[in-house]
Formats: C-alpha cells, structure tokens, sequence
C-alpha cells in the first residue's frame, strides 16, 4: 500500500520539525517534506505528487495564501487537502482562507491531538483516511508518551476561556474560545494591523500601557508584560496561573507597541522560565520567549520598534505589575 505523502511548509525551522515529527511519531508510515516558504512549496508541488499540505499563512517570496490560490488554479492540484496552520486566528483571515479553498484551519501554538484531528478530518474528506491509519499505532498514547514533542506542544489539549479545544473538531474553521472574533472592521491590512486576542477576565491587566502584549500557549492565553525586546527574543512578565507554563513550549506573542498601536503575531518558544520574585510561591513569572520567524516583515517590525524604543526596557509603572 503507498504511503500518505505530506508538504510541511512553514519558514521556521523549529515549527516545520514540530509537524513532522507529530506526524511521523503517530503514523510510522507517513512521508513527510517540507520547505521554507510558498515558493519553494510550488516548485515542488510542480514535480511531485502529495496527498496533503500543511502550510504557514506569512512567509517570505510567496505567502501560504498565495500558495493556497495557485493550487487551486491547478487541475491537479484542485482537491488535494490543504491545512493552513498559522497564527492568524482572525475571522476575516478565516473567511479569507475558505474562500480561497482551504480545507481546514488549525492556529498556533497547538497540541498534538489538535493538529492530528485536522490531518485526520482533511484525509478523509478526499477518501484517504483508512490508508494513513493503516500506519498508526493502536493507542495514540503510545505515540507520545514521554515524547518531547509532547512537552513542546503541552501534551494534551489546551482548554481556553472554559471550553475544550477538542470541541473545534465540530467545526474544522472554528477558532479557539480564547481567541474572541475581532470586531468587524476595515479590511485586513496585514500582519501589523490586525486586532489583538483578547486576554482572558483571570489574567487582568492594564488595558493601555507602553510594552504590553497577548501570550498565547498551548495552555491558553495570558496578558505579559514586555520587559526588554531584542531581535532574537523577548523578556516576558506573566501572572502565575495553576498551569505553568513549560521549557519548549511553542507559543504566539501579539506585540503591541508605540503610539501607532502597531501588532504583530511573533511565533516562538519558551526558552527559560523563571521565578520573577525571590521566594518559592512568587506570583510571577520571566519568560524568555525566543523568536523562530524568518518572515521580513515581522523582522523589520522588530528592528524598526528597537531602534524607536532603544534597547525596549519596559517603564510601565502600575501597581498590578511588578515592573
């Protein structure tokens, strides 16, 4: 029987190998390739077959959804499963990838078993399916276990705002409880104007405030506070919640800096964890969150909000912060 064949596209290195080994821990059998932008993806969409593509939104050269309108321009490529997985969770980008032909939509950061429900559901609806679970193992327990992919990705499911994630399986274009519809407005102008998540009611901050952002994990999403920035990563203070958050986890950082309100979706993980106070039951946390984007644009938000800020310490001085 030939195998299930599929094209990881995503220009972060770290992201790409977090698909592929998902999916090669669960279906033994699968091939997997993958490649660091749209254009890449289109050449060798051109000169070989795959039987599902699981592609990031922004990239460099040509973007997911320019990619995604090129296949189905294609005749061969016109039914052929497509999965944007990709931090824009808004709903216009949304509206914009279905009608574009997307065949399902899974936002970053994500578990395991949401990324596993997506490929499951975009297979199956091309009759594909049985062929890719003849290659699973009986139980998907014994595809993680003590996997360190499971602990880069949280491990099980991520429950936001109080509803499971797993219930976005009813609805492969859901968005996850966290990530609240954005007022309709104005169309999209891209990455540096799209709305904010919404942080839930339990991480309350300050709602205005120079060097704040949205911390969205694998666990669910917390206001930050940024507390130093750099091109390579950025020095994060969190309210400590009952779920902390882990060493390796992927994660999406919406940054909203300078009088502009200017936001950008910066895909990441957590590279340190820290106490912020010096005593065992500290109600704060640092987090080193490093950045994996290869994207120009976000690179240049980066560096053009270094330069107008300097070195981007913080000097949000409010009481529920302890900055």
């Amino acid at each position: 029987m030939s195998k299930i064949s599929v094209l990881v596209v995503d220009d972060a290195s770290f992201i790409r190998d977090l698909v592929k080994k998902c999916l090669r821990n669960y279906f033994p059998g699968i091939r997997t390739e993958d490649a660091v932008n749209g254009k890449k993806a289109q050449a060798m969409l051109a000169r070989e077959a795959f039987d599902l593509v699981l592609c990031d939104w922004e990239m460099p050269e040509m973007s997911g959804l320019e990619l995604l309108t090129w296949c189905r321009e294609q005749d061969n490529l016109k039914t052929m499963p497509f999965v944007m997985v990709t931090s824009r969770g808004d709903k216009e980008n949304v509206v914009q990838a279905i009608q574009a032909g997307v065949s399902g939509y899974v936002s970053k950061p994500f578990t395991n078993e949401q990324l596993l429900t997506k490929v499951k559901q975009a297979l199956n609806k091309v009759g594909k399916l049985d062929t890719l679970m003849n290659s699973a193992p009986t139980k998907m327990n014994s595809a993680f276990g003590n996997d360190s992919l499971s602990a880069l990705t949280g491990g099980k499911p991520a429950v936001v705002g109080g509803a499971p994630a797993a219930a976005a399986a009813v609805n492969p274009f859901a968005k996850p409880a966290a990530a609240a519809p954005a007022t309709a407005a104005a169309p999209s102008r891209g990455l540096l104007n799209s709305p904010p998540l919404k942080a839930p009611a339990a991480a309350s901050a300050p709602a205005s405030g120079r060097g704040q952002g949205q911390l969205r994990l694998p666990s669910g999403t917390q206001q930050c506070v940024i507390k130093a920035l750099s091109i390579k990563e950025a020095l994060l203070v969190v309210k400590r919640t009952e779920t902390l958050p882990q060493i390796l986890d992927s994660a999406v950082l919406d940054l909203e800096q300078g009088e502009n309100a200017e936001i950008a979706r910066l895909n990441g993980y957590l590279h340190a964890v820290v106490a912020f106070e010096q005593k065992p039951d500290s109600d704060w946390l640092q987090l080193t969150f490093r950045f994996v984007d290869q994207d120009a644009q976000k690179l240049d938000y980066i560096s053009r909000l270094i330069a107008r800020e300097g070195a981007i310490t913080c000097t949000t001085n409010l009481p529920d912060w302890p900055i």
